[in-house]
């Protein structure tokens, strides 16, 4: 029989049990998943520039709902990946559901680092970009205070800004699991101990991280879970088409990641999992000292109970530091990724910060 004649494939097919037909129709459905298919639309909330610097847009987000909220919402988001994952997909995407219950929101996006960029440190991003953001976002709305929300690494930046300046005018502050305390950052902190991790050589080898390297880590974490896990679950239901254009959404974004500049990388690397100086008191930015005791802002504070990045335990350690009189620490059911995208988003984290928002925003 000639299997290169595709009709002659056909047939051969029909001519097996059922069983097989559908194993096989399954396999096809997979292979033009991987193979054919276009990558799917991402990051489709109305929105424009309002502000560059360098690499660096902050986005004002539209919608045809009127703005009833009066205290604007800056994200600051990590140095990892690329933003829209908070606006992954209609439907699915945190953006899209406040800009739709009447929140004025803005997007720090830090772009994707040059070599040129391999000597930015956290300092330049703390001192010289969010202030400037915040500045930005405050002028556009017209508004008196400002709301910070802050996703991984870009919480940690947002608590280290917040703490060098007091006295801004920010109502509030959302951490969505961001890690303060390193002193047990689980499988990381035996990576990356000294007495075995090189990395100043890394760095002054490599200047900027490659997106694939930090990719690697954090899927090493969970290495059956993140390599083969995904497609296991794909062959398993391929049939499934809401399940297959979610999972081609979210494995865009997983493999669209962008290199940590070089620089800022030996100090989060050395001065937070090495040394844990932040929740120490023992960080200087540029001089300055931080102490997360000088934020007073109301504080919403979320971890997830299956995050492997930032575990709970290195979140909540901010609940202590703080001075706010008015602290919400809350542990949702997700992980590091699903506390943000996905039916458990939708009906858990979306309404949590929301509400806490409206309220906190009179």
């Amino acid at each position: 029989m000639d299997f290169t004649s595709t009709k002659t494939m056909e047939t051969f097919i029909k001519s097996m049990p059922e069983d097989y037909q559908k194993e096989h129709k399954r396999f096809k459905r997979v292979m033009d998943v991987l193979t054919k298919e276009p990558e799917p639309l991402v990051g489709q909330t109305p929105k424009e520039v309002i502000w560059t610097k360098n690499k660096a847009k902050l986005y004002r987000y539209q919608s045809t709902k009127k703005k009833t909220n009066k205290v604007p919402i800056l994200m600051i988001y990590a140095l990892i990946n690329k933003p829209y994952i908070l606006d992954l997909t209609p439907g699915s995407s945190l953006i899209e559901y406040l800009t739709d219950k009447g929140h004025d929101v803005y997007l720090l996006d830090w772009g994707t680092p040059g070599h040129e960029d391999r000597h930015m440190k956290l300092d330049d991003y703390v001192l010289e970009y969010i202030p400037r953001a915040v500045k930005k976002v405050l002028r556009t709305s017209e508004a008196d205070e400002i709301t910070l929300l802050g996703y991984c690494i870009g919480g940690t930046l947002t608590s280290i800004f917040m703490a060098l300046h007091p006295n801004l005018p920010i109502r509030n502050a959302i951490f969505l699991t961001s890690p303060f305390d390193f002193s047990d950052a689980g499988l990381f902190t035996n990576w990356v101990d000294e007495r075995y991790f090189n990395l100043d050589l890394m760095v002054d080898t490599l200047g900027n991280i490659p997106a694939d390297t930090i990719d690697f880590g954090n899927k090493l974490l969970k290495p059956l879970a993140n390599y083969v896990g995904p497609y296991v679950a794909l062959a398993d239901r391929a049939d499934d088409k809401d399940f297959v254009e979610n999972w081609s959404l979210l494995q865009k974004w997983v493999n669209d990641g962008v290199p940590f500049p070089g620089e800022a990388y030996r100090q989060w690397i050395g001065e937070f999992y090495q040394k844990n100086k932040l929740i120490n008191d023992e960080l200087y930015i540029r001089g300055q000292q931080v102490k997360l005791s000088n934020i007073k802002a109301n504080v919403l504070n979320i971890a997830a109970d299956r995050d492997h990045i930032a575990i709970p335990k290195q979140t909540e350690k901010l609940m202590d530091k703080i001075t706010s009189e008015d602290k919400t620490f809350k542990l949702v059911s997700a992980g590091h990724v699903s506390v943000t995208v996905g039916k458990g988003a939708v009906k858990r984290t979306y309404p949590l910060i929301e509400e806490w928002l409206t309220e906190h925003s009179q």
